[in-house]
């Protein structure tokens, strides 16, 4: 008798918690408060997966539907709340494949490649042989993004893609390649910021804004029963959405209403608060047509989406996709756009 009357109290303790952390997920996640960001540094699926075990677990306890109603709750809300799952609606759209990009409808798609090059190793003796900047070599883009790399690994790339008839600007530790030169750089006055934007001029004279950012890298401190964790991740949450908005304020000032390209390493996910500053005016690209695993880092196991391409209207997202490289500890993401008429 006193076992099933524990059974009975362990259950429904086990049905209550999920109860009460999904109420505090759905509203950390769904309000996106700058204290409660080392919550939501979590993606919405790891806390998920915590209710849907305490709800599965209450079950054999309790043998009722409520249980079973709490576990339905949190599989609806991780479907409709998660990151990787806005991207079902893409569902039968082709992916990018190696090789030139081509034409759609007469007009030449323009293929953007971003990758954060960390952990690149370079030359003829790397680990594994050959030259990892071959892994970019095959999508053949036409514009190429990069951060934390060096100067002669620009130069490099632009060397092996283009042999010579590119073009290339190193700012901090981002570099733009492109196959089509590079008419104005306009990069912020302190160099305390990983922000670089250059102009690019088509060969049909259209020219586009491409601005490459590499933003403050995220917190990791993940030890939630201390107060110093919360306050460090709505201080690291903040001074992001500043880097944003100066990048987002030198765009404004000279390329309001080009063509743009705004892409690089946000360490920060789509969902995050952050990135609504770019919402108004850009478009994210794998959102619009990404198929596939979408997420950037970490390489191997990776859970956070926070490498990006987003584009102005006056272009269309027709193909996006994650590509794993063999050395660096993040994925690149390929997007073909369709320029507008």
């Amino acid at each position: 008798m006193n076992s099933s009357r524990l059974r009975r109290r362990s259950g429904w303790t086990l049905v209550g918690c999920s109860l009460l952390l999904h109420v505090v997920t759905v509203y950390a996640f769904a309000e996106q408060p700058d204290k409660l960001a080392a919550f939501t540094v979590m993606p919405i699926w790891v806390w998920g997966g915590i209710g849907l075990l305490c709800s599965t677990v209450a079950f054999w306890f309790l043998r009722a539907p409520l249980s079973l109603i709490v576990t339905g709750i949190w599989a609806m809300t991780v479907l409709l709340g998660a990151d990787e799952a806005r991207v079902i609606a893409n569902v039968g759209k082709s992916a990018p494949t190696p090789g030139p990009a081509g034409d759609l409808d007469g007009r030449p798609l323009v293929r953007v490649l971003t990758l954060n090059c960390n952990f690149f190793q370079y030359g003829a003796h790397s680990a594994g042989g050959g030259d990892p900047s071959n892994d970019i070599r095959r999508w053949d883009p036409d514009i190429v993004l990069l951060q934390e790399v060096h100067p002669h690994q620009v130069r490099q790339i632009a060397d092996l893609l283009y042999q010579g008839r590119g073009d290339y600007r190193i700012y901090s530790s981002n570099g733009v390649v492109s196959r089509w030169p590079i008419i104005r750089e306009v990069n912020p006055k302190s160099r305390g910021y990983r922000i670089q934007q250059v102009t690019v001029r088509k060969p049909d004279k259209q020219d586009i804004e491409v601005v490459n950012i590499h933003l403050r890298s995220a917190a990791t401190d993940l030890r939630l029963w201390k107060r110093e964790c919360w306050v460090t991740h709505a201080a690291n949450r903040a001074q992001r959405r500043e880097e944003l908005a100066i990048a987002l304020s030198i765009f404004a000032e000279t390329a309001s209403g080009t063509p743009a390209i705004f892409g690089g390493d946000f360490n920060a996910p789509p969902s995050d608060p952050v990135l609504n500053l770019l919402r108004a005016d850009f478009r994210d690209s794998f959102i619009e047509a990404g198929t596939g695993w979408g997420n950037t880092y970490q390489r191997r196991i990776p859970v956070h989406r926070i490498d990006q391409i987003h584009h102005t209207s006056h272009f269309k997202a027709m193909r996006c996709r994650a590509v794993t490289t063999r050395r660096s500890d993040h994925r690149m993401v390929v997007t073909d756009l369709l320029p507008s008429p």
